[in-house]
């Protein structure tokens, strides 16, 4: 195919939405106008000089080099690392390589250095919006846990270049990599333009973009759960799963879905289970973890974005998607709980004045403090009644029917 690469600050690529073709090899004939420069702006469109056919190709083309990118271990230092290694397709794209104290964050492609954070999963983080404040004051969306990098683009672009996890160098040492590879140069050329290799800020540019587009495929988000189903007619809930779902969309007993509902409505189809907004929930260091990687300061939460300098934004995190999260433990941000049913006994116990409740089943001491106690969101924690056996089980349940169908023989009973 050949194309013409359009470089300009003012430029951006975005996905074009529309049909997707599962996979396309070779070349097709046809010209397309390809632009690239800002990468920050989603959802993304490509402009293809034949219509809507070529633009839809274009894009199945970049959906094939960025599943490619996403498993290639080329682009770390020692050559050891992926994308999936991190975010692993067959775990939930979730990491579950580690053991003990150090399976809360990620290794990197030293062996060595771990990090201070777990790692998300990268199951429909596509719908993410880009990160923004609203005309409210209230920051959502971006990427990581601190919303830092805006788009899923700008994401993928850090992994390679970070020097706790893939280790390389710069931008120039990768785009070396991906030359080593005539296919990569020849789906490059194809897609991004004879020029692509020329600056290797277009290059990255054009490889993150490829990245990103491959996640926000059906492959991360099919959106066919027990749950979808149910929605659709396909799958009736156990007594015990309906329980849980009366729950998690009261505003009476739980008031679950304040964070973890993007839709206007309850119950609509394609939910996230996630508003992207940033809570102070009033987790602890993970102390063991700190252990072991040396880290020794507070984690700032939302304060480390570059462009939040509000101090009452400390300690708080993006809101998760409950996609899939019955296969993606440990939990929160540092990895802290290794199970779900402490997940919700932690949310309970702001509302229970029951010495049970505040004993942590899995340490069987008393829940230790919040790192950052001064921006606790004692308001939306402490709404609503405290809950019985009966309905933390019903919720356990409720969020199982949240897996997708790929990993239901993961969920444990």
């Amino acid at each position: 195919m050949a194309a013409v690469f359009l470089s300009g600050s003012m430029m951006r690529l975005v996905v074009v939405v529309g049909v997707r073709l599962r996979v396309l090899l070779g070349i097709l004939p046809g010209i397309v106008v390809v632009a690239i420069g800002n990468v920050n702006a989603e959802p993304r469109q490509v402009q293809a000089s034949q219509g809507s056919l070529d633009a839809a190709l274009i894009e199945n083309r970049k959906e094939s080099l960025g599943r490619q990118l996403f498993f290639d271990v080329n682009l770390s230092q020692n050559r050891t690392e992926s994308c999936a290694s991190c975010h692993a397709p067959d775990k939930g794209f979730s990491d579950h390589r580690g053991t003990g104290a150090a399976s809360a964050a990620s290794r990197g492609d030293d062996g060595q250095s771990l990090g201070d954070r777990n790692a998300p999963t990268a199951s429909y983080a596509g719908f993410s919006p880009v990160f923004h404040q609203t005309k409210e004051g209230v920051y959502k969306g971006g990427q990581f846990w601190d919303g830092r990098a805006n788009t899923l683009a700008e994401q993928a672009a850090g992994p390679p270049l970070n020097p706790g996890e893939m280790a390389m160098p710069d931008k120039t040492s990768v785009i070396a990599r991906l030359q080593e590879n005539s296919h990569y140069q020849a789906a490059f050329k194809g897609i991004y333009g004879e020029a692509i290799f020329r600056h290797a800020d277009d290059a990255y540019a054009a490889m993150t973009d490829a990245i990103a587009t491959f996640e926000r495929t059906d492959f991360f988000s099919p959106f066919d759960a027990k749950y979808d189903r149910y929605l659709r007619g396909e799958y009736q809930l156990t007594p015990e799963e309906d329980l849980g779902r009366t729950l998690f969309f009261s505003q009476q007993f739980t008031n679950c879905n304040l964070c973890h509902q993007l839709r206007t409505l309850p119950e609509q189809q394609e939910e996230t289970f996630s508003n992207y907004e940033f809570h102070n929930i009033g987790v602890p260091a993970n102390t063991a973890l700190r252990v072991i990687n040396e880290v020794t300061q507070l984690d700032q939460g939302l304060l480390n974005h570059p462009d939040v300098e509000d101090v009452v934004q400390r300690g708080k995190f993006k809101t998760p998607t409950l996609r899939n999260v019955a296969v993606t433990a440990p939990y929160m941000h540092n990895g802290i709980f290794k199970d779900l049913r402490t997940v919700i006994l932690f949310y309970n116990k702001y509302n229970s004045r029951s010495v049970k409740r505040q004993i942590n089943p899995e340490t069987g001491d008393q829940w230790r403090e919040p790192e950052i106690p001064e921006t606790l969101s004692r308001k939306e924690l402490e709404t609503g009644p405290a809950l019985d056996d009966k309905r933390i089980d019903a919720l356990v349940a409720f969020l199982k029917t949240l897996t997708d169908k790929k990993y239901e023989h993961l969920v444990k009973p």
